[in-house]
């Protein structure tokens, strides 16, 4: 009997004095966490997305918590999220802006001309090996739907062969804006209404020769903007949305209507 008893309290011994040198060593290595990284923690989506630039909701709790990513920082949360940081923090959510992801390109198989028909891979990455996709603009949607895959909140749909972006839903981890081969998709201030839907800096008379919807560089929007939010830039017009009041001057007076109206949501009508 002794010798099965012997080995047991020897093991069991051991096992007593391992935890407790183990309980000295948590208590004298412990590293202290500062309560405000758990309480910015506990608010983040934990969609762990990577869009703010930091590793997963836990890094970017520590950023803020130590004052090195601002209370806005995730775009997933949005300004609600920013808000109750804000609080926790301390400090002024007033300029906390949201933002959402908009593609910048209105041409559908009625408006915009195509090079040839492409039968492929419904990727548009793939697509854009072939001579930059199928679309005479080289600066157009080409509407694989690449971008509806990789979003991961259903706010993207693909109408007439061209991306469509759903503000209520769109949450801006840029995951579309990453993977468009042709860099059409931005971010933009939910509350602004209107926007420059086309990205082509081809001269206005190529552009009519591809597209029927695209910016032209006639800068109409620009001499009549009563609040100069626009500048003019290899042939294309943009919105300085800090300055932009949503008067819709622009919009009524663009001649081909590339001036979108993205009151309600990015979705065509």
């Amino acid at each position: 009997m002794t010798d099965i008893l012997n080995p047991m309290l020897v093991v069991g011994g051991m096992g007593l004095i391992s935890a407790v040198l183990l309980a000295i060593a948590s208590n004298v290595f412990a590293v202290e966490i500062d309560p405000k990284v758990e309480k910015v923690r506990s608010v983040l989506p934990g969609a762990n997305c990577g869009a703010c630039g930091f590793p997963g909701c836990d890094g970017l709790a520590n950023a803020i918590a130590e004052g090195r990513a601002p209370v806005n920082a995730c775009n997933v949360g949005g300004k609600p999220v920013a808000e109750q940081i804000a609080d926790i923090m301390g400090v002024n959510a007033a300029n906390v802006e949201r933002k959402v992801a908009t593609v910048l390109c209105q041409g559908d198989c009625n408006k915009a001309k195509e090079k040839y028909k492409y039968e492929g891979i419904k990727d548009c990455r793939a697509a854009n090996i072939l001579q930059g996709g199928s679309k005479a603009c080289s600066f157009g949607c080409l509407g694989c739907g690449t971008c509806k895959d990789v979003c991961a909140f259903d706010a993207i749909e693909i109408i007439d062969g061209v991306a469509f972006i759903d503000k209520e839903k769109c949450t801006s981890c840029m995951k579309c804006i990453e993977v468009c081969p042709k860099s059409i998709i931005e971010l933009v201030p939910y509350d602004n209404q209107f926007v420059v839907k086309c990205k082509s800096k081809d001269t206005g008379k190529e552009v009519r020769s591809k597209c029927s919807i695209g910016c032209i560089g006639c800068q109409i929007c620009v001499k009549n903007c009563p609040e100069n939010a626009f500048s003019f830039e290899n042939n294309l017009a943009k919105i300085n949305y800090e300055k932009c009041i949503n008067c819709g001057v622009c919009a009524e007076k663009c001649p081909t209507k590339a001036i979108y109206s993205n009151a309600a949501k990015d979705i065509a009508v």
